[in-house]
C-alpha cells in the first residue's frame, strides 16, 4: 500500500488566532508568524495595547486583524472567533496563551481566585477550541495549541490557582490529541518553565505583596529555569509546524517533570521545604490582590 506524506505546513497565507496576543509571548510568537508570512488575529482586552501591536506588527509588513475581547466572557469569544472567519475566511492555526498569574499564601486566596483562573486557562481555551474546530473540520485541518506551563505538571506553593487551571489546560489538551488526530488537527501541549516576559509586572500579589513579588520576579530570572520570550516563541511554532504533540522548555524543565513522575513523593518533600522559605501570611491587608506594577512602584 502506497502512503503519500502528509504536506510540509506552512505558515504563509496560514491564519491564525492567537490569545493575549498584545504583548508578551503572544505578541513575538505574532511577529515571528507575519515574517514568514502568515496572517495574525489577536485577541485582547486592552485596546491602547492592541492598537501599539497592529502598528507594530503592520510595520513588519503582516496581515493583523485585531479584536478587543474579553475571554472571560463565552459571547465575546464566540463573536471573536465570528470576526476572525469574516476577515480571513478560516482559522488554520489557534494558539490559546492568554493566561493570568496570581501569586500568595492559600489563605489569602478566595474562590473568585480559582475561578477567575479556571476561566481564562481552561473555559476561554474549551470554548475557542469548541467554536474551531468544526471549521477545521471544514478546511481539512488546522493546528492548536495550548501553552500550558511546568505549573501545570507540578504544583508549586504559593501559585494554587494558577496550577489548578493549569492542570486542567494540560489534562483537556493531551485528552483531545488523539481524538482530532484522525481529522487532522494536530494538537500541541506547551510546558514553559519560566519566561523572561516581564510577567511579574502584570501578576497579582496576595499576602506580604512586597516579599511575594521579589521572591516571584527572581525565580523568573534564573538562566537554567527560564527562557528568552523569541527563543521560546520559535520553539512553539517549530513544534506548531511539525504538528509535534508535546513540548517542555527549557531542556531541565524535561527533568524536573520526569523527576516527579518517577518520585513524586520526594518533589513532594522538595516543595515542602520550598514552602518554608517563602513568606507567610499576613493580617486582612494581605487579601487584597496587587499588580506587580503597583508593588514594585512603590519598592
Amino acid at each position: 500500500m502506497n502512503v503519500s506524506p502528509m504536506p510540509r505546513f506552512s505558515f504563509r497565507d496560514t491564519p491564525a488566532l492567537i490569545t493575549g496576543g498584545s504583548r508578551g509571548l503572544g505578541l513575538v510568537i505574532a511577529q515571528q508568524i507575519c515574517h514568514q508570512g502568515g496572517k495574525v488575529a489577536l485577541i485582547a482586552r486592552d485596546a491602547a495595547e492592541l492598537s501599539r501591536a497592529k502598528a507594530d506588527l503592520a510595520r513588519r509588513g503582516g496581515e493583523v486583524l485585531t479584536i478587543q475581547c474579553d475571554l472571560l466572557d463565552r459571547t465575546q469569544i464566540q463573536s471573536a472567533v465570528q470576526q476572525t472567519i469574516d476577515g480571513f475566511g478560516r482559522i488554520d492555526i489557534l494558539i490559546n496563551n492568554a493566561g493570568i498569574i496570581q501569586v500568595g499564601p492559600l489563605e489569602h486566596m478566595v474562590r473568585e481566585d480559582f475561578e477567575r483562573a479556571m476561566q481564562l486557562h481552561f473555559w476561554a481555551p474549551f470554548e475557542l477550541i469548541s467554536q474551531i474546530i468544526p471549521k477545521m473540520r471544514k478546511s481539512g485541518g488546522g493546528r492548536i495549541v495550548n501553552i500550558s506551563s511546568i505549573g501545570g505538571k507540578i504544583a508549586v506553593p504559593h501559585l494554587a490557582p494558577y496550577c489548578a487551571s493549569k492542570f486542567a489546560l494540560t489534562g483537556f489538551s493531551d485528552a483531545i490529541r488523539a481524538e482530532l488526530a484522525r481529522e487532522n488537527i494536530r494538537v500541541t501541549t506547551v510546558t514553559p518553565g519560566m519566561m523572561r516576559t516581564g510577567s511579574q509586572i502584570h501578576a497579582t500579589f496576595k499576602g506580604d505583596h512586597s516579599a511575594e513579588y521579589k521572591w516571584f520576579a527572581m525565580s523568573s530570572k534564573l538562566p537554567f529555569a527560564s527562557i528568552s520570550v523569541e527563543r521560546a516563541a520559535r520553539k512553539i511554532l517549530a513544534a506548531c509546524r511539525r504538528g509535534q504533540p508535546a513540548l517542555a522548555m527549557p531542556w531541565p524543565t524535561y527533568f524536573i517533570i520526569a523527576a516527579n513522575a518517577l518520585f513524586p513523593n520526594l518533589t513532594a518533600y522538595v516543595m515542602k521545604k520550598v514552602n518554608r522559605f517563602l513568606p507567610g501570611k499576613v493580617d486582612q491587608s494581605g487579601d487584597q490582590a496587587r499588580t506587580g506594577a503597583d508593588v514594585c512602584g512603590e519598592e
